[in-house]
């Protein structure tokens, strides 16, 4: 099986840029669909984005549409969420996970998932 870590959480200002990382070891995170999820307590957790095994399919949450942004390097074996415009109620912990499955999908449903990382977090403050 997969292990899942993320990188790159921490403080940033409001519109800020933070730029996170899923790392892979196990097995190559080139095999899986990946989607970053974010928890906090009041909402628990919710989608964010996800991205197909080519990178080729991606969605994205209408709460971060148009501000993040998903990709992935499978040479590198990582996928990335790039945060920009960050805004208060972005504070969360974010964590990404893997899904085994065949083909180009991209995929919204914690459920589908079978791999979680920790998560890393992030907070917007000034």
């Amino acid at each position: 099986q997969v292990q899942l870590v993320e990188s790159g959480g921490g403080l940033v200002q409001p519109g800020g840029s933070l730029t996170l990382s899923c790392a892979a070891s196990g097995q190559p995170l080139s095999w899986y669909p990946v989607g970053w999820f974010r928890h906090t307590p009041g909402k628990g957790r919710e989608f964010v984005a996800a991205i197909s095994v080519s990178g080729a399919g991606k969605l994205v949450a209408d709460s971060v549409k148009g501000r993040f942004t998903v990709s992935r390097d499978n040479a590198k074996n990582t996928v990335t969420l790039q945060m920009n415009s960050a805004q208060l109620e972005d504070t969360a912990v974010y964590a990404c996970a893997a899904k085994i499955t065949y083909g180009e999908g991209y995929y919204y449903r914690e459920s589908d998932y079978n791999f979680w990382g920790l998560g890393t977090q992030v907070t917007v403050s000034s």
